[in-house]
């Protein structure tokens, strides 16, 4: 080696030290999100849920002493076969930490199965609620924070039984949520001493459901069941089936729930519609979670919202608690961090977290969204709130009991 070889090799070695501890102030979060797609009405607003726990938590220093979070964005587009390319860019390419999503079912188990898994990697989804995600072969890597269909689809059993609703004919999308809620629903609906006169799959972005419809027609339901999505093939098929004029009382799941419901619609046409969704938490909770979003422009009662700023928040304390931003040993710090026993963490509250990791004390997150314990397979358990379209609105009518 030559003396001028030397100095470039030294040089170009100092860089390398120099550039190190700068590289290593982020730690990087992926969010897969379904941007595109049939919740593409409400994912950027769980983005920016995502976003702003990540803002609070870098301006009270951040993780780990002083490292920054930071988020890469990956769309999903609420779509099986997008997940896995989605999952492998963050997993591998972007080299992430840590998964905040995906949102959809689809998208969450194929992001798992192709890329987190095999990564490594810890995943909370704040809305995938199809059962199947609880029967992943996941090394105890993937968790939600939403309660999931087999609970959704026993209490709306309940509730339409408890009316006095015996007949139903129902349609779902075809895919992990669509069919999962159908399954749970029409088991518990079923061995409760209801009908189900059709139960009829529908693909999304079709402008004819016709058929499906005529299908339950004829099986003679007058109530229409949906477990689709609003802004995509669940919406047309409810506008096709109003049109029609057949059935006389509509349901939705939480797919079709919301404000944008009735906002393009004739109201008075859905008068009487039931719709159910998970229910965020009162309390605490949700007045801190309040208090950070409404600055912040986000609504705090927005789909998703709270169980958004859960799961990054979580995943953030994971981190801290892990000790380092490495992927092994954040499930078994999540746990830790989320699980009771411990000093109770409300959102936002992440100094004060810090402080006591730091000094050795258990700690407890209290989630917006509910409370959050999780079981064998990182599912939580919650409540379910149902909604009815009354006057040309949407009203909550509070938990089904």
């Amino acid at each position: 080696m030559n003396k001028s070889t030397k100095i470039l090799s030294l040089s170009a070695a100092a860089a390398l030290l120099f550039a190190a501890p700068a590289m290593a102030q982020e730690v990087k979060l992926g969010f897969l999100a379904d941007l595109t797609g049939p919740i593409a009405g409400f994912a950027p607003g769980m983005v920016d849920t995502g976003n702003l726990a990540i803002q609070n938590i870098n301006d009270q220093g951040g993780v780990l002493g002083g490292m920054k979070l930071t988020s890469v964005v990956a769309d999903t587009g609420c779509d099986g076969t997008l997940g896995g390319p989605a999952g492998d860019r963050v997993v591998n390419a972007e080299n992430v930490v840590a998964i905040f999503g995906a949102y959809c079912s689809g998208p969450t188990i194929s992001s798992a199965n192709t890329a987190g898994i095999p990564g490594n990697v810890l995943q909370i989804s704040p809305a995938a609620t199809a059962p199947a995600v609880s029967e992943l072969a996941d090394n105890d890597l993937v968790y939600r924070v939403v309660v999931p269909d087999s609970v959704q689809g026993v209490k709306l059993a309940e509730l339409l039984l408890s009316r006095d609703i015996k007949t139903v004919g129902v349609t779902y999308v075809n895919g992990d949520y669509g069919k999962g809620l159908s399954d749970a629903f029409s088991a518990a609906y079923t061995a409760g001493g209801g009908t189900v006169a059709a139960n009829v799959a529908h693909e999304d972005g079709k402008s004819d459901y016709r058929p499906e419809i005529g299908q339950i027609e004829a099986a003679g339901a007058t109530t229409l069941v949906i477990f689709g999505y609003e802004n995509a093939g669940g919406g047309t098929l409810l506008n096709q089936a109003v049109e029609a004029g057949t059935f006389t009382q509509y349901v939705g799941g939480d797919g079709m729930a919301g404000e944008a419901l009735v906002a393009s619609r004739d109201a008075a046409a859905l008068e009487g519609m039931i719709l159910t969704r998970a229910a965020p938490a009162g309390g605490p909770a949700f007045d801190a979670l309040t208090a950070l979003a409404t600055p912040a422009n986000i609504d705090p009662a927005g789909v998703y919202v709270t169980n958004s700023y859960d799961s990054v928040f979580l995943l953030a304390l994971a981190i801290e608690k892990n000790g380092k931003a490495e992927r092994a040993g954040l499930a078994a710090a999540l746990r830790e961090v989320a699980n009771a026993p411990g000093e109770t963490i409300l959102p936002g509250e992440w100094s004060k977290a810090v402080e006591l990791i730091k000094a050795g004390t258990d700690i407890n997150y209290q989630g917006a969204s509910g409370e959050i314990e999780f079981d064998a397979v990182g599912d939580v358990a919650g409540a379910i709130e149902y909604f009815v379209v009354e006057g040309g609105a949407v009203a909550n009518k509070g938990l089904i009991q």
